[in-house]
């Protein structure tokens, strides 16, 4: 008996969905994309229980007629491409010509349809692969596809779906990044039954501003570049509009959202000079390109694309982004080093024993930052714990040991470096850098010895939330008490912080907990402690680090050397970057010209 035999069609279909049904939000993606290349004006999007229970697109298209019905769910059949040459210069976003089959193989499906010369319209059925028959029916011009159950006949990929406030947040974001693409087409979300957006046909600068919101807007720079059958336009955020993830970067190659390395690539170089760390840029973006230069052929989900002159797209974008992101700098975007002037160019911050030089004294309520923990009821954290700031100051020697490697503060300049005196002549450290440093290695050896002490917080701390974060916390609840923090929804767009981990009690905690969120969804909440490790805990150190332009007075800074100095790797901030750098007297008296 021959061991190599032919899969059934509704096997075949079903690992094809594999590929083209990852979640609801596949599903949603496929007929969005469908009812574009069906020329509508007007989609409107329902969503029953996050996509899981039911994802009902509603467009104004041209329609099918009843004989097209039966075709529409075969799989390889489309009207959108007969030959090569076609698939060569594809200018729709689908082509080819699986996604209702793959739908149909694990879903019950419904599609009603009525193209604009038919007395009525027709409508047909499948579920799980078997296709019932063309049915009259009443629907206004356009086409309505209902796909109900998503996986109801495959229960191992269905336990696989997340919560159902994860899958709309997937639904969400798919849902933004087409209405992104096309602001000529009005678009409307509603999600069980409760309308989420609507959004007008309109220019893409008014959509951008609806989608991507008014900050984003009103901080980006507008860009429309030409180059040999190029084009670039759309907006790219300004610098000062960085973001701790990626969530605000959109990249449209000839209409269709793409994840494209090069792209990515070239929009990082373009940045570079302006953006360090861990800060993302953000932007909406849209490259356009004879067809034939891009083939998006690659994978059946058509996110990725492959260029057939990878460099001059490459080239061309570097190239138009920086233009805008240089030519319409403003002051606040001004470079940081500036010539330094003829006398007094340097502000040193007075200490409390250098009434000689004359310069004010750091300000009270930086002072109070840094002061002896108040009781319970006057503590934003509640209880006795201190700070991990404060914990430095107590453990710091007195200022007579002279074996200090680091030496002894002098002074601080611009609230960034701090300026101390040792043997060999001059330390220049970057406070926030070293800081973090020592605030990384604690955190580690809290979390390896299971031992993060928290730190319960009198008055929680609320902030709005977008729905992927409020999901991570249902899901992740767990890992999030094993880092040290308590964290609740108060409802479908907030949270509340109740605990953080006792070192982290003076950061901005509603910036710690999105960022800490953003790690956990981006890794997941087992992986997040253990392959991810070294990413998360220096998120929560560089929040918790003490921030440039705080004036600190000499105990602090002394007791930041001295901490420095027992820590493991404290030459290296978390990023890679050097916290001090050492100036020899003989480096000085070089510089001064100093024996000539």
């Amino acid at each position: 008996m021959p061991s190599i035999r032919l899969l059934p069609d509704t096997l075949i279909s079903q690992i094809a969905a594999g590929e083209v049904v990852e979640r609801p939000a596949s599903v949603l993606k496929e007929l969005l994309e469908n009812s574009l290349d069906a020329g509508a004006t007007e989609i409107s999007v329902g969503l029953m229980q996050g996509g899981i229970k039911q994802v009902k697109v509603t467009d104004t298209g041209g329609g099918m007629d009843a004989g097209d019905l039966p075709l529409a769910f075969a799989r390889h059949a489309t009207s959108k491409i007969a030959s090569l040459d076609e698939l060569e210069q594809v200018r729709s976003l689908g082509f080819r010509g699986e996604a209702l089959a793959s739908i149909a193989s694990v879903a019950r499906v419904l599609l009603t349809t009525r193209t604009g010369q038919a007395p009525h319209a027709w409508s047909i059925g499948a579920e799980g692969g078997a296709l019932g028959t063309a049915q009259p029916a009443a629907h206004p011009g356009g086409t309505s596809i209902e796909v109900s159950d998503v996986y109801f006949n495959t229960p191992a990929r269905r336990k696989f779906l997340r919560t159902e406030a994860t899958e709309f947040g997937h639904c969400e974001d798919v849902y933004k990044r087409i209405a992104l693409s096309r602001p000529d087409v009005a678009f409307s979300l509603k999600h069980n039954g409760r309308v989420i957006s609507h959004l007008q046909a309109g220019d893409a600068a008014r959509r951008i501003a609806a989608v991507a919101g008014a900050e984003f807007s009103g901080a980006a720079r507008a860009l429309d570049e030409h180059s040999s059958g190029l084009r670039l336009s759309g907006f790219a955020g300004s610098p000062a509009f960085s973001r701790s993830s990626r969530d605000a970067q959109f990249a449209f190659v000839n209409g269709r959202f793409v994840r494209d390395k090069l792209l990515a690539h070239a929009l990082r170089q373009a940045y570079q000079d302006m953006l360090h760390g861990d800060r993302h840029a953000a932007y909406v973006l849209f490259l356009e390109l004879d067809p034939g230069g891009v083939d998006v052929n690659v994978h059946p989900a058509k996110t990725e694309v492959r260029f057939r002159d990878a460099r001059a797209i490459h080239q061309f974008v570097f190239h138009a982004v920086s233009k805008a992101l240089s030519g319409s700098a403003t002051q606040a975007d001004a470079p940081a080093i500036q010539p330094l002037p003829a006398a007094g160019g340097m502000e040193f911050r007075r200490m409390p024993w250098q009434s000689s030089l004359g310069v004010a004294q750091p300000a009270a309520a930086y002072q109070a930052m840094f002061a002896a923990p108040p009781g319970p009821a006057a503590m934003p954290g509640g209880g006795a714990a201190r700070t991990a700031f404060e914990s430095i100051r107590a453990a710091a020697p007195a200022e007579t040991d002279s074996d200090a490697p680091l030496g002894f503060a002098v002074a601080q300049l611009h609230g960034i470096y701090i300026l101390a005196q040792n043997r060999q002549g001059l330390v220049l450290v970057d406070m926030h850098a070293a800081h973090e440093r020592i605030l990384y290695e604690k955190l580690k050896g809290a979390l390896e010895a299971q031992g993060m002490s928290m730190q319960t917080l009198l008055i929680p701390v609320t902030f709005n939330a977008d729905r992927l974060e409020v999901a991570a916390v249902e899901e992740h609840a767990g890992v999030l008490q094993q880092l040290g923090f308590d964290i609740a929804p108060l409802s479908p767009t907030a949270l509340a912080v109740r605990s953080v981990p006792a070192m982290l009690v003076s950061a901005d905690i509603a910036g710690l907990a999105h960022a800490l969120l953003r790690d956990v969804r981006e890794f997941g909440g087992s992986r997040v402690l253990t392959e991810h490790q070294h990413e998360l805990l220096s998120t929560m150190a560089c929040h918790g680090a003490v921030r440039a332009h705080r004036p600190l007075t000499v105990t602090e800074m002394n007791a930041l050397l001295r901490q420095m100095e027992v820590t493991e790797r404290s030459g290296q901030c978390n990023h890679g970057r050097p916290t001090w750098y050492q100036m020899s007297m003989a480096d000085l008296d070089k510089l001064f010209l100093r024996g000539r």
